[in-house]
């Protein structure tokens, strides 16, 4: 399902621990780590496609979590020019997002990542409530910035200033490419490599 804008709608999931530690995953067969998230069925509420999602991804069922906040409306991230299948009948541009904040209830023993015959995830562990912002890919930045300032509060009344501070600066997207240093002209000749542009 995609909307006529070419974003496809798509849920987010912040689960955080009690001590206000947010569940972090690591992307199968990849170096990747993000938020549990998925695409919503034409027939399903955000609610509905969140709590699917949480079991496929994390093996919750709605008894272990409780459900203390959501984003307004739409979040929107674009996909990088290399992720955009242009073949496809309907093109997807990116995707928009309603994101929910959990609070784990139950156990982290009923955390599960090998419930579906496709895992989306081989790795988890728990991370500082700000640390996904600076962390995961490039092009979410923005996303995850926005979605972790609107839920905050809810999480602040949970865990507790200290465990999540007021934001930082807003990050920025190209602040963590590799600069390339000045190379005088030949320093390749001479055998010299620069580590900042290899």
């Amino acid at each position: 399902m995609i909307d006529p804008d070419g974003y496809r709608p798509n849920v987010g999931i912040v689960l955080m621990h009690p001590d206000g530690r947010v569940f972090w995953a690591r992307r199968v067969n990849r170096d990747g780590w993000q938020f549990p998230q998925g695409g919503m069925n034409t027939d399903e509420t955000p609610l509905e496609a969140m709590y699917r999602e949480l079991r496929e991804e994390t093996g919750l069922l709605p008894e272990h979590v409780e459900v203390l906040g959501a984003t307004p409306g739409w979040l929107r991230y674009r996909l990088p020019q290399r992720a955009i299948r242009r073949h496809d009948r309907l093109v997807c541009i990116g995707q928009k997002q309603v994101w929910f904040l959990l609070r784990l209830t139950g156990q982290e023993s009923d955390l599960r990542l090998d419930l579906t015959d496709k895992p989306e995830f081989d790795h988890w562990r728990w991370v500082d409530f700000w640390y996904p912002v600076e962390h995961v890919v490039v092009f979410k930045r923005g996303v995850y910035a926005s979605a972790l300032r609107h839920l905050a509060p809810a999480a602040r009344q949970v865990a507790g200033a200290q465990a999540v501070p007021a934001p930082g600066p807003r990050p920025d997207p190209g602040r963590n490419r590799p600069r390339r240093r000045f190379r005088p002209p030949g320093a390749a000749a001479r055998g010299g490599t620069d580590p900042a542009v290899n």
